[in-house]
């Protein structure tokens, strides 16, 4: 087996989660992930035998752990600073895409998928939200926060950082991201 078929899997979910972020849940199907990832169809359905659901809720899970393990690494100078760096790479992200990049995290929290099931993609999503919280929290915590100000900062982060990055893309246009960056950086600053 060539190690280009050998990775096939991985291309794919990656190609779903870019696919997630650029075009949502709905509008990402096998058939174009496969494309993008040059994988072959037929081998894909033998990896992700729960078909689209399966792939999607893994590119979800794969996409939250690649953040929260660079969240984890930012963090370790401190909450506000952690911050700080996260808030410019999703600021970079953004200008670098053209704002056509999302988050394919939020895309799987918000589609309801068009089949009438539960949403395996957006049960990963609460999962990984969940994760970032809680390290966000710990982060507010160490830096002086009481438990109850930090678990309210850490989602203050996440839904505004979702939401500036949505107006962002909706608008074409950094400035409601940078509004709410500097709000939250404030927001995050420790306690006097």
């Amino acid at each position: 087996m060539s190690p280009r078929s050998s990775d096939a899997p991985q291309r794919v979910i990656d190609a779903a989660a870019q696919m997630l972020a650029r075009v949502g849940l709905n509008a990402t199907s096998i058939r174009e992930v496969t494309k993008l990832a040059d994988a072959p169809l037929g081998s894909t359905y033998h990896h992700f035998p729960g078909g689209k659901q399966e792939l999607l809720a893994r590119a979800t899970t794969m996409a939250g752990d690649k953040v929260e393990a660079l969240l984890i690494e930012l963090l370790k100078s401190g909450a506000v600073q952690g911050l700080q760096q996260f808030l410019a790479l999703w600021r970079e992200r953004l200008l670098r895409t053209g704002f056509r990049a999302g988050c394919p995290v939020l895309a799987a929290a918000v589609e309801e998928p068009v089949e009438a099931m539960p949403s395996q993609p957006r049960a990963a999503a609460a999962e990984v939200f969940a994760r970032w919280q809680g390290h966000l929290a710990e982060a507010f915590v160490a830096d002086g926060h009481t438990s109850a100000q930090a678990n309210g900062l850490a989602s203050l982060v996440i839904a505004s950082v979702e939401g500036a990055v949505a107006m962002s893309r909706a608008l074409q246009d950094i400035a409601p991201f940078d509004r709410v960056a500097a709000q939250l950086l404030q927001a995050a600053a420790p306690p006097a």
